[in-house]
Parts: structure tokens; C-alpha cells; sequence
């Protein structure tokens, strides 16, 4: 997952795509030192101090999030209202279990009352353009796998695919423009370079972790933020009530709203249909996902368990800075998301076959590596995409300007979060023997 706002975990990075396309200056690797007491930048440092008085009149609950999503967009009608209980629990428990510094709790209700506005902006523009919800969503290719497993490498190789859709970082955090952009894109990708540029202040290693750019290729997991439930919440911080109620609740209505944005996407940027589409929410959603796309193409992704629970903790962990009280409980949120991986994979394990052969492929780590753009050619087999000589020159060019790597590696840890390796290889063994997958240490 990448991935979002300060408040919501992994965090994107501004980063010239035009430089570092060689492998020979690649920076030594580091471990991160102040998870647990943040090291800021002076201007970072002020910019969270001047945020207590604001956090001190923030009301943290549905009626104030779609009344500054009225007040932003001059919009009144926010459509289907299944979204209306999600939002309820997660609001109570932001606001009664979230560790949230006043920076965290400025941030999460600008992160709601921006999903709230882009659902405004969303109806809208489906009330001004009926024919959208006519324009079909055919067997996208979905791409199913923890963070760390290779998921985002082989998300961008096959969005360089000039003829299938994918979601670049800009359109995700705005899908529809304000009414002065119509048609345009200019301005939206503005905002986006200039949040983002705030955003590399504030952690300047998150590019070795998840290097991402304004225009690069995004998961839909902010585009399920829009009906307010999706896995995306609980990257805002530790709340048990949000978990154990998102977990109960049966997912489809929110994929069929994830469908309704998809077809407003299509209708706004024609004539590519056919989507790549990629979220870790996924692996636990499996039922929900085929339900509503029945005909997708599945990639399920797969790499030791315990290496992804070491890496993906610490960059939780080092998001945390933005959003959490100093010091950062490390520990508590290392093991909170140790339990939640463990769970997504018992999903996955459990429901795996409900995806049928001929529409679905488990992807190794290992082998992604070995030959990342071979294994590409293996998934439009599978997924019956033509995979022709301007398809690989646009991934081969992919290669060359993306080396793995390339803005050095950290060093993992899970005694960083007090967790035994031991015991975690013991407790996933369902799932490393089920998928074959190799262990890495």
C-alpha cells in the first residue's frame, strides 16, 4: 500500500525521473535510527507547532467532514449513502483511539473532508454526464499482494502499457476537477507537485522505501477513501473499533462505488477501457473484488512474510513522524501490523480458488526478479493481452529510467518492534507452504 496523506501512512516522494537512471552512483544503504523520536527539519518542526491551535477546533465527525466538503466545493449532494456508516466509525474511533498529534489530527480530517469533496465533485459530474455510468469496465488485470512483494515494480512495468488505464498519483488525489479545471489537468497536478514536495521534506529516505512521483502509477485504495471503507484507514493509526467493524461488514457495495469511479475516469480521459488496478486490500477482499469484477484477471504476488512485516513496519513507522505523538510507539504499531498481516494472508490463503485458474496467476518474488518483463509476457498470456513489440520497447524503457534501487536501500530490523523472526516464520508457515515462498533469511 502507498500508500497518502500525512495522516495516512506511506507517503509518496518528489523525485526527478530524469536523473539516477544509472545503477554506479547508487547511494550505501542506511537503517533508520529515529523512528521511535523523529528528527525534523526546522521548517517541518514549526509547520507541526503552528498546527496545535487549529487541531484544538477540529470536530472530528461526519457532519463536520461533509460540511467542509460542501463549504469547499459549493456541492450539496454526496450520492448513494452507504458510505454514511463507515464514516461514522471511523470518525469515533479517530477521535477516541488514534494516538494523533495535533499535526495527525489536522491531517486526518483534511483527508476525509478531501474524500468527501472528490465524492461531491464525483456525483456531480455523473449528474451532468449520465452516459458515464454506461462506459464499461472490462476485465482489468488486478494485481493482489503485500507491500514489499514487487507489486508496485510490476504495476508501473504494466501501466507503461500505452494501451491499457491506469491511475497516476494526481488523478488519485483529485479524480474530478473543480469546475474551473473542466477538461483540464494542469492544475491538479500542480497541487500534487507542490503536496508532494512537502511531503519529501518531511521524510526525505521514503524514496529508497516506496519512491513515487506526481505522475506516478497509484493504487485505487484512495479511490475506495471516497465511500470510506478500505484498508487505507487503518495506515492512519492503531484503532481496533475501525478494524474489527471494516473486517465485519461485507465489502461489495464499495467495490461497486470503486466500479462508478473507474467508469467516471474512463468517461473523462477515453478511449482506454481496459485497467490495471493494484492494492494489497485486496488479498483480504477477494469475494468483493469478483463479485463486482468478475472477469478481472487476478495477480496474486508473494514473498516471505516476514521480510514484508520487517520492511513494512518500518515504513509505518517512519510515516509516523508526521502523524503520531513523539515519541512513536514503534512497538505497538510494529505488532499491530505484524497481526494485520498475518490476517490478510489467512484471507488470501482461505480464498485464494475463489478466483479460477484460467483468470488468475501466482507470481513468486524470486522469479519476478529473476526476469521481471518475461513474467509480464506470462500475465498477458494468462490475462489475454496482446503482448506486442511497442508493448516491451515501452517497458524495456521502463527498465532503463527505473533501476531497482536506485536511491539506496534500508536495512530492516523486526527487533526494531520487538518482534521475534522466529516466532513470526513459525506463526505464517500456512501461508509460506501453501505458496511455495522461498524464506530470505
Amino acid at each position: 500500500m502507498s500508500g497518502g496523506s500525512v495522516a495516512a501512512g506511506p507517503v509518496p516522494v518528489v523525485t526527478d525521473q530524469g536523473n539516477l537512471r544509472g545503477v554506479s552512483n547508487r547511494p550505501a544503504p542506511i537503517r533508520i535510527e529515529d523512528l521511535v523520536n523523529p528528527v525534523l527539519s526546522p521548517e517541518i518542526a514549526q509547520m507541526m507547532e503552528q498546527t496545535a491551535p487549529m487541531a484544538e477546533q477540529i470536530e472530528l465527525s461526519p457532519e463536520a467532514v461533509m460540511a467542509e466538503a460542501t463549504t469547499r466545493t459549493g456541492l450539496s449532494d454526496f450520492g448513494p449513502d452507504g458510505f454514511r456508516g463507515p464514516l461514522e466509525v471511523l470518525c469515533r474511533s479517530l477521535d477516541t483511539e488514534a494516538d494523533h498529534s495535533p499535526m495527525g489530527r489536522v491531517s486526518s480530517f483534511n483527508q476525509l473532508s478531501g474524500f468527501a469533496a472528490n465524492r461531491l465533485r464525483i456525483e456531480q459530474y455523473i449528474k451532468d454526464h449520465p452516459d458515464a455510468l454506461e462506459v464499461p469496465v472490462n476485465r482489468p488485470i488486478v494485481i493482489a499482494g503485500l507491500p514489499r512483494t514487487g507489486t508496485t515494480h510490476l504495476h508501473n512495468l504494466i501501466s507503461a502499457d500505452p494501451e491499457l488505464r491506469s491511475l497516476p498519483w494526481w488523478e488519485a488525489m483529485e479524480p474530478v476537477p473543480p469546475p474551473e479545471e473542466a477538461g483540464t489537468t494542469e492544475g491538479r497536478i500542480e497541487r500534487a507537485k507542490s503536496g508532494l514536495a512537502i511531503l519529501n521534506t518531511a521524510m526525505p529516505h521514503y524514496a529508497r522505501m516506496h519512491e513515487m512521483t506526481w505522475d506516478h502509477v497509484h493504487e485505487e485504495i484512495h479511490l475506495l477513501g471516497i465511500d470510506f471503507s478500505t484498508m487505507l484507514f487503518d495506515c492512519m493509526a492503531v484503532m481496533p473499533s475501525w478494524r474489527s467493524y471494516y473486517k465485519e461488514q461485507d465489502q461489495t457495495p464499495h467495490y461497486e462505488y470503486l466500479k462508478r469511479i473507474l467508469q467516471v475516469l474512463t468517461h473523462q480521459r477515453p478511449p482506454r477501457e481496459r485497467w490495471v488496478l493494484k492494492s494489497p486490500q485486496h488479498l483480504e477482499q477477494i469475494g468483493p473484488l469478483m463479485n463486482v469484477f468478475g472477469d478481472a484477471t487476478v495477480v496474486f504476488t508473494h514473498r516471505d512474510p516476514v521480510s514484508i512485516t520487517a520492511s513494512f513496519a518500518t515504513m509505518i513507522c517512519y510515516s509516523a513522524r508526521m502523524s503520531a505523538t513523539h515519541p512513536v510507539d514503534v512497538h505497538g504499531i510494529g505488532q499491530w501490523w505484524a497481526q494485520l498481516i498475518e490476517d490478510m494472508l489467512r484471507s488470501c490463503t482461505d480464498d485464494r480458488d475463489l478466483v479460477a485458474p484460467e483468470q488468475s496467476m501466482d507470481v513468486l518474488f524470486h522469479e519476478f526478479m529473476a526476469g521481471d518483463v518475461a513474467m509480464v509476457e506470462r500475465i498477458y498470456d494468462r490475462a489475454e493481452q496482446p503482448f506486442t513489440p511497442k508493448v516491451r520497447a515501452a517497458m524495456d524503457a521502463y527498465m532503463v529510467d527505473h533501476p531497482r534501487d536506485r536511491h539506496g536501500r534500508v536495512i530492516y530490523d523486526l527487533t526494531d518492534f520487538g518482534i521475534d523472526p522466529a516466532e513470526r516464520r513459525k506463526s505464517l508457515n500456512f501461508y509460506t507452504n501453501r505458496f511455495a515462498v522461498q524464506p530470505e533469511s
